[in-house]
């Protein structure tokens, strides 16, 4: 699952571990989401989304192996 997590960052000038306190996860989560080793939960996607103003589709984007 490709994602934009961290040029939505970039945008905002927030860092991994301010984005990881306001969606009440580990710095090295949001590392393994941008590093795409880790899917967040829907849940945790909809948090994300949440933060930069943004849908799901926008932040995140399947890939053809993940369907």
């Amino acid at each position: 699952m490709k994602n934009r997590i961290r040029i939505e960052r970039a945008i905002l000038n927030i860092t991994q571990a301010e984005l990881a306190d306001r969606v009440q996860v580990s710095r090295q989560t949001i590392n393994a989401i941008e590093a795409e080793k880790y899917s967040p939960s829907l849940a945790l996607g909809l948090k994300i989304a949440r933060i930069f103003n943004k849908s799901v589709d926008e932040i995140f984007e399947l890939e053809e192996g993940d369907l």
